[in-house]
């Protein structure tokens, strides 16, 4: 077996670290911060070694609390985070999901009395971002750009003039995800995140989009009855690590 010589680890820019051998640059690590503040780091790395090398140099620097997320068959991976001190804070299992109301069941769900489901304005996305993460679990993931929609485009559920619920849906090239279905406390068991995917869904059939990925906290048990009550395949889950 050939020997993996040290790396000579550079730091071009304030969050981001470069292994290099002869020159080649054979690992990477870089950080970013989420939009709720929390602060998330990843190491790309050719060797075992050099993973070391990245995550040790990176460590030294950044404060805690810090996050990483890892594909959760990727036993290597989460092995190496947990030696350097992280421990799993949630699991969150991806599914795929149909979009044809026959299979899921949805064509006939319309939105409960009040309720009517519109396109979020940008300028309460924010609003109604904080109101969800302040009444729903701590753990949720982050989803929404302060100010700006990126990429992603959000439905919500109105009621009374106020957001009863929100969903991101992120337009990805392979397959579209919904990142976050949330419904504000006092509101729930109505139906109003039942209204939200099938809206959703069939916007999307109408497209000619046949599946789309969901994520699902492994605790969320509302959601996981959702996910299983349209048919939704349970395909892969990611690990989401933290170092305190």
């Amino acid at each position: 077996m050939n020997s993996v010589r040290t790396a000579v680890v550079t730091r071009p820019a304030q969050w981001q670290w470069h292994a290099l051998e002869d020159d080649l640059v054979v690992g990477r690590a870089e950080a970013s911060r989420r939009p709720d503040g929390r602060l998330f780091i990843s190491v790309d790395a050719w060797h075992d070694v050099v993973f070391h090398q990245l995550a040790e140099a990176a460590l030294a620097a950044l404060p805690r609390p810090l996050h990483t997320v890892v594909d959760e068959a990727d036993v290597d991976l989460t092995a190496q985070w947990r030696g350097a001190g992280f421990v799993i804070r949630r699991r969150e299992w991806e599914h795929v999901v149909p979009t044809d109301p026959i299979i899921t069941g949805l064509g006939a769900v319309i939105a409960p009395p009040g309720v009517t489901i519109v396109a979020a304005a940008d300028d309460l996305l924010d609003e109604v971002d904080r109101a969800v993460r302040a009444e729903n679990c701590p753990a949720m993931p982050a989803e929404i750009l302060p100010g700006r929609r990126g990429l992603s485009t959000f439905t919500a559920a109105e009621l009374d003039g106020r957001y009863a619920g929100l969903l991101r849906l992120a337009p990805l090239p392979r397959r579209p995800r919904i990142g976050l279905i949330a419904v504000r406390a006092g509101m729930r068991r109505r139906g109003i995140g039942r209204a939200l995917l099938a809206d959703t869904l069939a916007t999307l059939h109408r497209r000619g989009v046949e599946t789309v990925s969901a994520d699902v906290h492994e605790a969320n048990v509302a959601a996981l009855a959702l996910a299983a009550g349209v048919r939704a395949r349970r395909v892969s889950s990611n690990l989401e690590l933290e170092l305190r």
